[in-house]
């Protein structure tokens, strides 16, 4: 994080970071003390504009547009760093000739299938014989002008979006988008470098994963990937909200990020060919290796060859098993029992009321948090009890609360946005009954395992065999020291036998050695909890490499070789990081290189060997199958290969650049609950003429759980609210501090208005766009301390095919002066309101699967996504009936 102080140029977009991540944000001032220039672009003026040097206001949802427009003009006006580009991208790699572009498709790329809304990205593919592109050795033009290059495609692709374009979509001035396009320019190359910082503002839309995308094609055209002052930097929310993908609570992953096998894959070593082969470039070429460590880990003695280590008892997945289509199983009785760790979805996931429904269809449910949160109490004092939809005597669901132990009550790590891990330890003990998570999954595993002790069914072999000898304390809390050792793994036999592993270089494929998520290898090097060590300031330099520990091998900045130029010299002193030094024969610097140490900058590779060993001097993206850094994705996004401009499902504006309305592969669930505004597409859209994006506070957490039952935190923002600004309290009729209804085809909410400045009517084409903000942090319940409507409960379950993720940065609704109407009358609102648009339900059946009406695209029963491997996506949409893609074009 600290890195930010080595930045010329910081754009921070799709966050508020001044007050969401304030701690953070520090490292952003103490570089402005340096010199450097902050850009803030964001649909609201807060604390992050205020302490930046331009604030730009944005249509939320239309990032790819501004940004394709600052890549068209380093492209035209040849500003990129043109020997960085040439040596370390895809630029000059050439394209199949199956492949065609949204240029030529209008909106859509080769490979689409109409029927089941996804692409067969076999289109997208490297031009060259097929062995040498396993090899990561495809067809290139190194003058870049064959006309299917990946730089001549990137030209074509971004040619339309010119600064006309980023005004008539974005909303954004000529003036400001040459500031911005001029001040990236300015800053990056040998001597400068810019950095991005983003958050959920990025992740939660459909689409959002390709507005991260389009940050990283600038990025390695403008050289800023690699190098101090530079990158991209997912800005996570939570402590250890980076630690929870590393070592995942996803359903689609295994730790390390190694896919979960999905039903089919019988054989071990197809899978994890598929996962990386012997033959390609890079590290994913040892995929076989780090996932026979997990396995062993796992299962210990009882993990060998002759068993594929073990690997038949892992699930298999039958499709996508993420919160929403979990919503969706229990709302149709699919699911008995559900466990909430840190999670309130009665608040904080998308369509509130349809999660508080799902969640009175089971029959029983465990929720383990420190207070009764709403997730806990909704079916005695949620709203639908208010409204008369839930009865708390009909309620089926048998409710379990278990206080849990908070950070300062157990010992254990994080791992923060930058890949840290750090240690905390036992401040207190917890009081009365509370456990730690650890503890209690710990527990609740041995018993399972003493209840399956004497089974003799093969489905409970895999419950048996696992490993599960932790040591506990006085108090029965399990060492979080060893699991901590599993992960990091050790060596089993020989004379090193018991020692931990320095680094996942030394994990081997023969079952002698184990380790339970190979980028943590390293974190308990030489017996020592590495995450511990806290050394004073004056004792560490700038990049405070004996703080914590950074996976993966402690090193601070990925692909930190390309800090080098071709040859292995820093391109500027005032950038160095690492480096060739020609006497020692290795690889140097301030980090820790990222690259084989002993490689030197002119090897050519073998790629007859595979993995590191193919690797050339210059292949400074280690990861990739080519080593180099990817333009052009011909793998890995299952939306397409290069970033494009899709409306959000409930736009009001039509798409300015192709007639493909929103994003074709988008996943969408079809409920009368969960109803999407017409938006452009069809009639009716009118009805919703309002733009809402959601946003969180510094003075809440989340869903409210450790914010809004302290009194000394609940006053500081006690009640629910919307900005507004004051061209649409005026247009809508709405008094400063009175009360607001705002609706959508989901729900109706009631907020207190705050009139203000900070919001920014845009004039978009020959239209003004008004957007509202909602913090999202408060929930209806009786047993907090401050309570108000949720923001979430009128969010759609829309998500992004490549992350499941729910679109809460982008919808359409309608907003009105006064308070919204109680009990069941609420619900008639909404209804009125669907009936206008043309959402009731006898209309919504009538025009369902009719081309471009609410609702549109086919209604396929059997659409499964492929899981791929760490290269391809992994987004796995559910083939059950009642969850259908659904595309509006």
């Amino acid at each position: 994080m600290q890195d930010f102080a080595n930045a010329d140029l910081i754009v921070i977009e799709g966050s508020n970071m001044a007050e969401a991540h304030p701690v953070a944000f520090q490292w952003v001032i103490e570089a402005k003390k340096r010199g450097a220039r902050v850009i803030h672009v964001d649909p609201r003026f807060t604390r992050t504009s205020a302490n930046a040097d331009r604030h730009i206001p944005i249509r939320t949802g239309t990032d790819i547009v501004l940004l394709g427009g600052v890549i068209r003009h380093v492209l035209e006006n040849e500003l990129y760093f043109s020997e960085y580009v040439r040596a370390f991208t895809n630029a000059s790699t050439i394209i199949s000739e199956e492949y065609a572009d949204t240029e030529d498709l209008d909106g859509l790329f080769s490979g689409f299938d109409e029927e089941s809304s996804t692409y067969d990205n076999s289109r997208w593919a490297y031009a060259g014989d097929p062995e040498d592109v396993a090899r990561g050795l495809p067809e290139r033009d190194e003058t870049l002008q064959h006309p299917r290059t990946v730089f001549q495609i990137l030209r074509r692709h971004y040619a339309r979006y010119t600064p006309q374009m980023v005004q008539d979509t974005c909303g954004i001035s000529p003036e400001d988008f040459e500031h911005l396009a001029t001040a990236i320019a300015e800053n990056s190359g040998r001597e400068r470098t810019t950095v991005f910082a983003y958050a959920l503002g990025w992740t939660q839309h459909q689409g959002g994963a390709q507005m991260i995308r389009t940050a990283g094609v600038l990025q390695l055209l403008m050289g800023n990937m690699g190098r101090p002052g530079g990158g991209i930097m997912a800005l996570r929310g939570h402590a250890t909200i980076q630690g929870s993908t590393d070592i995942p609570t996803l359903y689609h992953i295994l730790p390390g990020y190694l896919p979960m096998p999905k039903v089919g894959q019988d054989d071990f070593a197809a899978f994890t060919r598929a996962i990386g082969t012997k033959e390609q470039k890079g590290f994913w070429a040892n995929a076989d290796v780090y996932t026979i460590n997990l396995l062993k880990a796992w299962w210990g003695d009882n993990a060998t060859a002759e068993n594929d280590w073990g690997y038949h008892h892992l699930p298999k997945l039958t499709g996508a098993h993420g919160t929403y289509q979990t919503t969706m199983r229990m709302l149709e009785g699919g699911v008995d029992g559900y466990f909430l760790f840190g999670q309130n979805p009665a608040v904080g996931s998308a369509n509130g009321r349809l999660q508080r429904k799902a969640m009175a269809k089971l029959k029983w449910m465990v929720v383990r948090d420190f207070y009764m949160i709403e997730s806990a109490t909704f079916w005695r004092d949620g709203p639908e009890v208010e409204s008369g939809e839930l009865s708390p005597e009909e309620v089926g669901t048998e409710m379990f609360f278990l206080p849990a132990a908070n950070h300062t009550e157990k010992a254990g790590s994080f791992t923060q946005t930058q890949r840290m891990v750090q240690w905390r330890d036992q401040a207190v003990e917890p009081p009365g009954d509370a456990r730690s998570d650890l503890e209690f999954m710990y527990e609740l595993g041995r018993r399972i395992r003493e209840k399956l002790q004497d089974s003799t069914d093969p489905r409970d072999r895999a419950i048996q065999e696992l490993t599960w000898d932790y040591p506990v304390n006085e108090h029965g809390e399990p060492d979080a020291e060893a699991v901590l050792a599993e992960i990091n793994g050790r060596h089993l036999d020989g004379e090193r036998a018991g020692r931990p592993l320095s680094s996942f270089a030394e994990m081997r494929a023969d079952g002698s050695t184990d380790g339970g998520c190979w980028i943590y290898a390293g974190v308990y090097a030489d017996g020592v909890n590495q995450a511990r060590r806290r050394p004073a300031t004056p004792e560490q330099g700038e990049i405070a490499a004996e703080w914590g520990w950074a996976w993966p091998a402690n090193r601070r900045v990925l692909y930190n070789r390309a800090s080098a130029d071709p040859e292995g010299r820093p391109w500027s002193e005032r950038k160095k990081l690492v480096w060739w030094d020609e006497e020692a024969g290795t690889w140097t610097g301030d980090d820790v290189p990222d690259f084989p140490l002993t490689k030197r900058p002119d090897d050519p590779g073998d790629p007859e060997r595979g993995g590191a060993a193919a690797l050339s001097g210059t292949d400074a993206f280690i990861m990739q199958s080519d080593g180099r850094g990817w333009l052009f994705a011909p793998t890995g996004l299952v939306d397409g290969p290069l970033p494009t401009h899709y409306e959000s499902p409930e736009s009001t504006i039509p798409n300015p650049l192709y007639s493909q309305q929103s994003n074709p592969t988008r996943v969408t669930f079809r409920s009368e609950d969960n109803l999407s505004s017409p938006g452009a597409s069809a009639r009716g859209g009118e009805v919703y003429p309002y733009i809402f994006t959601t946003y969180r506070i510094t003075e809440h957490h989340t869903a409210g759980g450790m914010s809004r039952f302290l009194p000394y935190l609940a006053e500081l923002q006690p009640e629910m609210y919307c900005e507004v600004s004051p061209e649409l309290a005026e247009e809508v009729g709405l008094e400063p501090y009175g009360w607001a209804t705002i609706i959508s085809a989901r729900s109706a909410i009631e907020a207190k208005v705050l009139v203000t400045e900070r919001m920014t009517p845009l004039q978009v084409g020959e239209r003004t766009v008004h957007q509202i903000g909602l913090p999202f942090h408060w929930g209806r319940g009786s047993e907090a301390i401050v309570q108000g409507d949720g923001a979430n409960d009128l969010i759609g379950m829309n998500l992004d095919a490549n992350t499941q993720i729910q679109n809460s940065k982008n919808n359409s609704c309608a907003i009105l002066p006064g308070r919204r109407p109680q009990g069941r009358a609420r619900g008639e609102l909404v209804e009125e309101l669907r009936r206008r648009a043309g959402l009731a339900p006898e209309e919504h059946r009538a025009v369902d699967g009719a081309d471009g009406a609410p609702g549109a695209g086919p209604a396929d029963d059997s659409i499964a996504h492929e899981v791929r491997g760490p290269e391809e996506a992994s987004a796995v949409p559910s083939g059950e009936s009642s969850i259908k893609e659904m595309r509006n074009r």
